[in-house]
This record gives structure tokens, C-alpha cells and sequence, in this order.
């Protein structure tokens, strides 16, 4: 069936993406503005939820703002218009991030895990309460919890690949932290499937069922460039160059895994680090890069 979806945050790299497939699969997509106290909506089958402000950046009093107001109160808006709408939509996916459950060391994470601490976490609990209007109107809503999505077109690790193909990547910190990482072929499957399936709800985690720590990932891509990795980057380093963004979100440690995801029999296109890399990162798809 033909569904007409609206789609806020439509030129992020999430977005983009989101947008390309689902035209692909035949859906009618429409590109929503950032949300305002004044929202005209169409009527939609279904909204996707990806605009924020980029949490990259050494985070000033006036960026934290930014970040918090960009997903809370744009979020909030959003889900009162749903609610408030002649004919809402069957059901809201709205973006969210594991860094929810913060700093947690190696403590398997899983969707109904309790949140962490710190701004990231603070600002992730707020921007999932904000979708309760929706939710209370009888809309089905889907918080998907991102972790670090790997695209040569942008993200943490676009921003990766210039330093270690110059011989320059190395370990952050001790290397120790956990990365939970997902293929941006996943982050989009995963928008597909909280459409599709009626029985997802509430949060959800969009990572891949593999974390590897910072180290391992720092092999892994040094391998699948064919450079080396021996030039660390110390967390005192880290912290000088990137503030509180280093703590919360290069040093932290989060080993999530998505349990509510593959119950809902979602299959993973990407599960090993590697596979992704070598995919995302092939010439016949980057463009040579």
C-alpha cells in the first residue's frame, strides 16, 4: 500500500537517505519544515522525526540551547500538531540517540534499560517525554535510539577518514570505551521498518547487534584503509580540542544492543564492523573517495 509520509530533517545525512529509499519503495514522501508554534500539516500515513541541531562542536552555553531546544521543543510542537490534527497519522518516528544511557562502561544496554547521565542523556529523556501528546492521542510512536551511524557522506566517521588515510588515526583515550555503531544501510531499515511494523513502539535501539571499543574500531578502519594507527589521541588531548562534546561523546562507553529491533524481525544488512567499512567505503559507491 502507498503511504504518504512527511519527513522533517529531509537534507541531513539520516534524512537524505530516508528520503532516496522510500521514494525507491514507491512512497509518497513530503518534506516537513523544522517545527514552529504555527504547523500546517498534511494529512499523512505516517512522519518521520530526524531535524536537530548537529551535536558536533565544542558545546558554548548558546550550542547546548541549540541542541536541547532543536529536539525538545521542536519535538513537543511537532507531537501537539499530531495530536491536534483531523486526521492523524497511523504512527510518529522520532529520532533519539543511545546517548540516552550516557557513560556505562561495559554494561549490556539494552531498550528498557534505565537512562544515564549528563547533558546528552538529560537532553534524550526530555526529547522522547515530548513525543507523549502523540502517544496519548492514540499515534503510534517510535523512539529510535541512534547510535554512532557510519556514512562516507558525513557523521563521526566522514570526519574519520581524512586524519587516517593520512597515517594520522589512532586510539581515543584508552581505547577502551565502547562504540555502538550502525551502517547508515541500517539506520534507514530501520525507519522502514518502525513503519512497517505495528508492533514496535517506545524505544528502540538502531545499533548494530556488534560494539566493538574504540580500539577495535581504530584497527578495523586503519585496516580496511591500509594505513596505520599509532598516533593515539590522549583523552587530556581530547578534551582540550572538543570540551564536554569529548566526554560525552568520543570518551563515553555505551555497549547497546538492539533486542526490540531484531524481535521485530528486522534483519541486519550490516553485522560486522569490517563488512561495513569495506561496503560503505567501496569506490563504486563513494564515488572514488
Amino acid at each position: 500500500m502507498k503511504l504518504r509520509i512527511g519527513i522533517t530533517g529531509s537534507h541531513g545525512l539520516i534524512g537524505a537517505a530516508v528520503v532516496e529509499t522510500l521514494r525507491a519503495d514507491g512512497q509518497e514522501v513530503l518534506p516537513l519544515p523544522r517545527p514552529t508554534e504555527k504547523i500546517e500539516l498534511p494529512g499523512l500515513d505516517a512522519v518521520v522525526h530526524l531535524a536537530g541541531e548537529n551535536i558536533a562542536g565544542r558545546w558554548t552555553v548558546k550550542k547546548k540551547v541549540r541542541i536541547r531546544d532543536s529536539r525538545v521543543t521542536g519535538t513537543r510542537l511537532l507531537s501537539e500538531a499530531l495530536a491536534q490534527s483531523e486526521r492523524a497519522p497511523r504512527c510518529f518516528v522520532c529520532a533519539s540517540a543511545i546517548g540516552y544511557y550516557g557513560d556505562r562502561g561495559t554494561e549490556p544496554l539494552t531498550d528498557d534499560s534505565p537512562p544515564g547521565r549528563g547533558f546528552l542523556a538529560g537532553v534524550c529523556r526530555e526529547w522522547e517525554r515530548a513525543t507523549a501528546p502523540a502517544s496519548a492521542a492514540g499515534i503510534r510512536v517510535v523512539n529510535l535510539r541512534f547510535g554512532v551511524v557510519l556514512s562516507a557522506d558525513g557523521g563521526a566517521l566522514a570526519k574519520l577518514l581524512l586524519p587516517f588515510r593520512l597515517g594520522l588515526g589512532g586510539v581515543m583515550g584508552n581505547g577502551r570505551q565502547f562504540w555502538s555503531w550502525v551502517s547508515i544501510d541500517d539506520a534507514v531499515g530501520a525507519i522502514r521498518q518502525a513503519i512497517q511494523c505495528d508492533g514496535l513502539r517506545g524505544p528502540v535501539n538502531v545499533v548494530a547487534p556488534t560494539p566493538v571499543t574504540n580500539r577495535e574500531f581504530t584497527r578495523t578502519l586503519g585496516r580496511v584503509l591500509g594505513r596505520p594507527t599509532i598516533l593515539p589521541m590522549p583523552a587530556l588531548a581530547a578534551r582540550a580540542a572538543f570540551g564536554e562534546m569529548a566526554e560525552a561523546a568520543l570518551l563515553a562507553s555505551a555497549y547497546v544492543q538492539p533486542i526490540r529491533l531484531e524481535g521485530s524481525g528486522y534483519r541486519f544488512q550490516h553485522r560486522d564492523l569490517e563488512e561495513a567499512l569495506r561496503s560503505i567505503l567501496s569506490p563504486a559507491r563513494a564515488g572514488g573517495r
